[in-house]
């Protein structure tokens, strides 16, 4: 599946398995290539005969014969040969086994035939055969604006489209979501680019409340134009319509006809590696042990990964197999292959310890049938030897690959539009079913420890991940980089793995519903006509409950962060939002992603854990509490690793949330029983809770009975049970433990006098600013322009990176807090009113010599309340102490007097003094 860039589908060490394949790339490349279509079409005439059995119908049009067939009262197939003959080429492949049809009936209505469930109503027109549906209500679903129409190669089917109606779906298309006024390709064509559709699937949904999937192993274009015009390269139409009334409700409809997504294993949303450890050309000689030296460098540098391929590249084989599996074992990573080689092996391999294995397009054969045979024999051969799970990934697959791969975006080199174009792609693949969808951490090829940080960052959102080595200069773990990186990766596979239970929750429902972890706006806020536009592109949805907004440039400030309506708060700072609105200025240096949750989401945890094997029978399920209104999540657990699960062997326990919408008052918290059994469950276990709250409760009691209020941290870590308020952490937060309880019994926690996210106290919605004193260093800054690279935080001004600067120094005195900025600088942050006078001590910082002259301002609201004289490197550092009384926002400026050489200007212990 690699290597594209040299050629389109193989390198020389897979030639033989292609020849063997009696498959050339040539002759791939035009199997799967779209055809010319020919100028002459010819579209159906007048109806002839219509006849029904059951809920099967069959229309003539003189030699042209079409068939419907209701597969359930909201799903129905047409099928259409113009020659007379019907023909499925795709079989009992993609489509699976359904139960008993419905109930239909027909009418003669004059001008149509009527076809009806208790849901729909099909229309077939006489006059030319045309289908158009409706609800029962009558409704208008969908209206085909001309007869479905055919030429020597293809058919089409061409529909009305509606003022502001909306297109997505078609699989994996590259830097797309949205598809409204555009045509996409459903084919293979080795672009793994803004602009290729690697994983491309021949269904797309409406925002009318409709689904269509064209049965067919040909490739297609649809044209989302007026009218739209969906094109496949056959000379028949094979089509299953699938009626709403929601994007969520087409999506599942379209999974239980194709197949839900599979349950990964939990070590699958772990983080994953891979590389060639055996005669690798680029890497010098090695052997496949030598994967378990890199494992070391996981566990060495307290970083999380659950799983090794370890034999990525063409040629690479492998050796000491069980060895290999044992050994990373051990180090609580399981071991996956390449299947270079094909499937022969895969029993031997998986009995060896294999339990990952990655296809490659070098051996899917003649189109896609072969791609998901690769995939589904893949899966199987896993489960056929072992008790594992079936876990692959794949590229190049089709319809129906969701119930047994990760979908895999292709070879690709890090960089900062690849971050870009990369966010709608697998959010929006979501919409045909396709629940897990990955490329490679800063892709093979090239990259920078800035974009691999970057992009590891929001990538730690999706389910699926992992790096890819050998290809670009140096390798891509996570640690290889140094600081500050490697820091800020360990914090975010960190908190990966601590929303484990989070994540697996989501993809337990996605083989339940159909509908993927990763979702665009527009599939949780339907009736915002923003969330289907370019505005939000570049943000999604991790569950329901996170909202994500990476930075795709090389900046620290992400401007355009679309907030639907709720209330947001700010997962870094415990700042709210009130969407639906637009965020400008966001303030992100290298270490913050722009994370956002939403009001009244409630998000099971594992605390501290680097791997799902941490977990102990006594380990603590933490709850991360926004009380607003009504909320609940329900947390799925089973053994994570085997498939007992399909079999009932699973549990679900429910935490309930009542809160007051507004102000302060009572939050109570619900939690039920763990409902169901699997090997492993705990029996018993104690319960973390961090409950975001601007004003510490009166009372936290569990069961009735009031647990014990502790004055510090310290004394809180040291306890057993009890509870603890923080107002510094996040603008406050309520900590709280219990000690082991049983799984089997309901309990509730209740919290007197705490408030709900977005308000303190009684107040209307909090708009932000600091409450209690704030070092400025510690505050998020609204936006912030400098000199030369970004301003610093607690250190000197530095290099192009953050936090690349020195100690804060002036006049001999250094400072540990404080900003470190370059002129010209203007940081701008939030006070919100809150804040009675800001103090500093400022001056050129001790590294610079005899260069720098600047002058210091205070600013707020649009006045210079403070200005300092001309400083330069010689000048006695100057103290600060500005009121602030009633300020909204204040800008702290640093402006060059002459040359902007050497004008390191230090703000040394900044301070808002606030309340």
């Amino acid at each position: 599946m690699r290597r594209s860039v040299h050629h389109p589908l193989i390198w020389p060490a897979a030639l033989a398995l292609a020849a063997a394949l009696t498959l050339t790339g040539a002759s791939l490349s035009a199997a799967l290539a779209p055809t010319a279509v020919a100028t002459t079409t010819t579209s159906a005439g007048a109806v002839t005969a219509f006849s029904g059995n059951g809920a099967v119908y069959s229309v003539s049009a003189g030699a042209v014969r079409a068939r419907v067939s209701f597969t359930t009262d909201q799903v129905f197939r047409i099928e259409l040969a113009p020659d007379g003959t019907f023909t499925d080429p795709t079989g009992s492949d993609i489509v699976l086994p359904q139960g008993a049809p419905p109930a239909t009936s027909w009418r003669d209505a004059g001008d149509r035939y009527e076809i009806s469930t208790a849901a729909l109503t099909l229309r077939v027109y006489k006059s030319a055969l045309r289908f158009e549906l409706r609800r029962a209500d009558g409704s208008l679903v969908w209206s085909e604006s001309r007869p479905l129409s055919w030429d020597g190669t293809a058919t089409t089917q061409t529909l009305a489209r509606g003022a502001t109606e909306q297109f997505f779906g078609a699989g994996e298309q590259n830097g797309s979501f949205s598809h409204r006024g555009r045509t996409v390709q459903v084919s293979q064509d080795t672009n793994w680019n803004e602009g290729g559709h690697p994983n491309s699937v021949p269904f797309y949904l409406s925002s009318s409340g409709y689904g269509v999937f064209r049965n067919t192993w040909a490739p297609g274009s649809y044209a989302f134009n007026d009218p739209v015009t969906t094109t496949e390269q056959e000379k028949r139409f094979d089509a299953y319509y699938f009626a709403g009334p929601t994007a969520k409700d087409v999506i599942g409809q379209y999974t239980a006809l194709t197949g839900k997504p599979f349950l990964p294993p939990i070590y699958g949303l772990e983080m994953g590696d891979s590389d060639c450890y055996l005669h690798n050309a680029n890497r010098g000689e090695r052997h496949t042990l030598d994967a378990l030296k890199v494992a070391d460098g996981y566990v060495q540098n307290d970083m999380p990964n659950g799983w090794m391929l370890v034999n990525d590249g063409y040629g690479c084989g492998y050796e000491n197999l069980a060895q290999t599996a044992q050994g990373l074992q051990q180090r609580r990573m399981q071991m996956g292959l390449w299947t270079e080689n094909g499937l022969t092996r895969l029993g031997d391999q998986v009995r060896a310890g294999q339990r990952i294995a990655k296809l490659d397009v070098a051996w899917v054969g003649s189109g896609y049938k072969f791609a998901l045979d690769g995939c589904k024999a893949a899966y199987q051969g896993i489960e056929a030897n072992s008790d594992a799970r079936g876990f692959t990934w794949a590229p190049e697959s089709w319809a129906g690959a969701q119930r047994c791969g990760v979908q895999w975006s292709g070879d690709q080199s890090g960089s900062w539009d690849y971050i870009r174009w990369q966010i709608p792609t697998y959010a929006g693949a979501t919409m045909s079913g396709l629940a897990y969808n990955s490329g490679d951490v800063d892709g093979i090829f090239g990259g920078s420890a800035k974009t691999y940080t970057r992009d590891l960052e929001w990538k730690s959102f999706l389910p699926a991940i992992m790096s890819m080595d050998g290809w670009a200069p140096s390798d891509k773990q996570p640690f290889r980089y140094g600081e500050p990186y490697t820091a800020i990766n360990r914090k975010y596979l960190k908190l990966k793995e601590s929303l484990l239970p989070y994540m697996y929750s989501y993809a337990a429902e996605a083989t339940r519903t159909g509908v993927g972890p990763v979702r665009p706006l527009a599939l949780e806020y339907p009736d915002d006509p923003v969330t289907a536009t370019d505005a939000v592109k570049y943000e999604f949805l991790s569950g329901t409950d996170f909202l994500v907004a990476p930075v795709y440039s090389d900046t620290s400030v992400r401007d355009g962060i679309y907030l639907p309506r709720g209330t947001w708060v700010d997962y870094w700072t415990g700042r709210t939002y009130q969407g639906p609105t637009t965020v400008n200025g966001y303030q992100a240096p290298l270490d913050t992603l722009p994370l956002f949750v939403r009001a009244g989401a409630t998000v099971p945890m594992w605390p501290g854990v680097s791997s799902y094997q941490d977990r102990t029978a006594g380990s603590p399920l933490a709850w991360d509490v926004y009380p607003q209104g009504h909320g609940s999540f329900s947390l799925y657990e089973d053994d994570g690793v085997t498939r007992q699960h399909r079999t009932g062997r699973f549990a679900t326990q429910t935490a309930t949330v009542e809160a007051p919408t507004t102000g302060a008052g009572q939050v109570r918290i619900d939690v039920s029983a763990s409902n169901g059994d699997f090997t492993g469950k705990q029996t018993a276990r104690p319960y973390a809770f961090t409950v975001h709250s601007t004003t510490a409760p009166t009372q936290v009691a569990l069961g009735g009975r009031a647990l014990p209020k502790h004055a510090s941290r310290a004394a809180f870590d040291a306890a057993s049970e009890g509870w603890w308020y923080d107002p510094a952490d996040r603008t406050g937060v309520v900590n709280v433990k219990t000690a082991a309880l049983s799984t089997s019994s309901a309990f509730q926690l209740v919290l007197d006098g705490a408030t709900a996210v977005g308000s303190g106290g009684g107040t209307p919605p909090d708009p932000g600013g600091p409450r209690v004193d704030s070092w400025a260093s510690d505050l998020t800054w609204v936006s912030s322009a400098n000199g030369w690279g970004p301003a610093e935080r607690d250190r000197s001004n530095g290099e192009q990176q953050a936090a690349d600067g020195r100690t804060l120094t002036l006049d001999g005195t250094t400072f540990p807090k404080g900003i470190g900025a370059h002129a010209a600088s203007d940081i701008e942050i939030l006070t919100a009113g809150h804040c009675s006078s800001f103090t500093a001590t400022v001056g050129i910082d001790d590294e610079i010599s005899g260069y720098g002259d600047v002058t210091f301002s205070v600013r707020a609201d649009g006045a210079t309340l403070w200005t300092s004289p001309t400083l330069t490197s010689a000048s006695a550092p100057l103290a600060v102490d500005v009121p602030l009384t009633g300020a909204q926002r204040v800008h702290l400026v640093v402006t060059s007097v002459g040359t902007a050489t050497g004008d390191h200007g230090d703000w040394g212990a900044a301070r808002f003094h606030c309340s």
